[in-house]
């Protein structure tokens, strides 16, 4: 019995209702044999068409009653599978921005799309055909047991000895099906993440000559999933197989206790061919119940790992007092700020205060803590220590609605969506014009591209519509960040992968649109820092130098280290 049905919205009235027509189901199965039994005995002695035909009306009447709270049941069990699936989809996807981009990280992106794309639906088949083999299984047998036990007692006694060997026997299988599905899923989930890796990197593989030599590391994560699924095959196999077996043996012996209890007179036919047409019936929830459970077992694991991630605590965001608009006025200050990741410093010690519009550049080697500070400006992470004041405000992170509203954040690889350019400039401001967009597409150097496409802003970009350039998606994130006219700007290596050509191109656009701004700007390309109005230089997590470019030049300390770095190639 899995507890979780119970929590679902909806679901008790469902099951309630589900429960009740199962009984009416039973009432009929029941209806059904004592009339066909009772017609059939009629015929065997010899009695006039007549006589029999009421009986046989009854028992069509009860058949087709029967099939049709079989199909009302299934029917409300889709609905409800369909609702239930449909809300855990939106609470997995909203989720998933909750927790940011780094705790899902922790994940694997490729699980994350494996449970929204395909976890999703198979929850939702799981649902479907469980909760209506659950209350046959919990009420038919019960029902028809009583019905026989009352009609004779021995034939009874032997049903409710049978039917507890197959439960458990059912119980054990079960628990070694459990067993192949984790080990499965494990190889499922890793399959799924070397696919969306295998996919992102193929650019790379092929620009390396790596893409043929790639194809055995592909065998080999399938094979392990197909040796994976064959074995859970094996298993639901020897169940389903086991349980028609041990049913087919128990429907046997009723049959054989029957038959020779009519010979000898201790039982009338009608009574003992009622038992027998009742007795496939008493047995076939279980078998329906394990069959689709095994069935329906990744489902159930797709349920259990939504449920999982949904339990994960996300940054709380209720009770916060409004950080307001940012002005040149307005003050941020971190106090001793940390953060830890599995025991590991990721950034300790950070200390600063930036008032009103400036531009910060926040420069180190590579794994020095840029990026993580972007992330706490931006609130996708949270830190473990110190407090972060806005003017006389104190918050444990910046995952607050007022202060995330007031940013852009531009990462070192912006996404570029499958539609036209104008609905990809206005994605963040769906309700922008076209001239705005127009405007914002010149501001960002996009004219002249545009111009050259056959259908200028409607052109089709991203995935199956035209490719643009590494600078062309820049300019695209840029035009998108002028429309949304935020007074806070965060930049995450938004150059790294340009050439110096393209770099350049995109600064003598970008730099007139950073002022005006609190600007946070995370690069290795130092050549950017001369126009910061203050430069953080990280190290081991730390900031260990702050100035201007001019100071920090002459201060032959960390900073000067980084551009000898630079000039020498180690860098940039």
């Amino acid at each position: 019995m899995d507890k979780n049905l119970f929590h679902y919205k909806g679901s008790k009235p469902v099951m309630a209702l589900i429960g009740l027509l199962t009984f009416g189901q039973a009432v009929a199965i029941i209806f059904q044999a004592l009339y066909l039994s009772k017609a059939i005995t009629g015929m065997f002695q010899g009695a006039a068409w007549s006589a029999v035909f009421p009986s046989l009306l009854i028992f069509l009447v009860a058949h087709i009653l029967r099939h049709f709270l079989q199909w009302g049941r299934e029917r409300i069990a889709y609905r409800f599978a369909d609702r239930t699936a449909l809300t855990l989809q939106e609470s997995l996807m909203k989720k998933v921005f909750d927790l940011g981009p780094r705790s899902v990280g922790r994940h694997g992106s490729g699980n994350i799309i494996t449970l929204v794309l395909e976890g999703i639906p198979q929850f939702k088949t799981y649902l479907q055909l469980f909760i209506p083999r659950l209350m046959s299984m919990g009420i038919i047998p019960f029902v028809i047991f009583i019905y026989i036990f009352t009609v004779d007692r021995l034939s009874g006694i032997i049903l409710a000895v049978v039917l507890p060997i197959l439960i458990a026997f059912l119980i054990l299988l079960g628990f070694a099906a459990q067993k192949q599905m984790d080990a499965q899923m494990d190889t499922y989930r890793l399959l799924s993440r070397h696919f969306v890796d295998s996919l992102r990197g193929l650019v790379t593989l092929k620009y390396l000559g790596q893409s043929k030599s790639h194809q055995k590391a592909i065998e080999n994560v399938s094979n392990k999933y197909r040796i994976a699924t064959n074995r859970t095959l094996r298993v639901a196999f020897l169940s389903t197989f086991a349980l028609d077996f041990f049913t087919s043996m128990s429907i046997a012996i009723i049959a054989v206790e029957l038959g020779v209890r009519l010979i000898n007179g201790n039982i009338g036919l009608e009574a003992a061919l009622a038992i027998l047409i009742l007795a496939p019936d008493y047995f076939s929830p279980v078998r329906e119940l394990g069959n689709d459970y095994h069935a329906t077992m990744d489902g159930k694991e797709a349920g259990e790992q939504i449920r999982g991630l949904l339990a994960e605590k996300a940054i709380a965001q209720k009770n916060l007092p409004s950080t307001s608009t940012w002005t040149e006025d307005r003050q941020l200050t971190f106090h001793e700020i940390g953060m830890k990741s599995e025991e590991r410093d990721i950034l300790r010690n950070i200390n600063f205060t930036v008032k009103g519009y400036q531009k910060i550049g926040i420069v180190g080697m590579s794994g020095a803590g840029k990026s993580s500070l972007i992330d706490l400006l931006s609130g996708f992470t949270q830190p473990t220590s110190g407090k972060i004041s806005i003017d006389d405000a104190e918050y444990n992170h910046l995952t607050l609605p007022d202060w995330q509203d007031q940013l852009t954040y531009i990462p070192q690889h912006p996404t570029i969506f499958s539609g036209t350019v104008a609905d990809n400039i206005r994605f963040y401001e769906p309700g922008a014009t076209r001239e705005e967009v127009v405007r914002a597409a010149k501001l960002a150097g996009l004219e002249v591209l545009v111009s050259h496409f056959p259908n200028g802003f409607d052109e089709k970009i991203g995935q199956a519509g035209r490719t643009l350039s590494g600078g062309e998606e820049q300019r695209i994130a840029l035009a998108r960040s002028l429309l949304q006219n935020r007074s806070i700007l965060l930049l995450d290596e938004p150059t790294a992968h340009l050439d110096i050509e393209t770099e350049h191109e995109i600064k003598e656009t970008m730099l007139p649109l950073l002022e005006n701004k609190l600007v946070f700007f995370a690069t290795h390309r130092l050549h950017w820092m001369k126009d910061m109005d203050l430069i953080f230089v990280i190290e081991d997590g730390q900031i260990i130098e702050t100035g201007t470019h001019e100071e920090l030049e002459n201060k032959s300390g960390a900073y000067d280290k980084l551009i000898q770095a630079h000039r020498r190639g180690m860098i940039g």
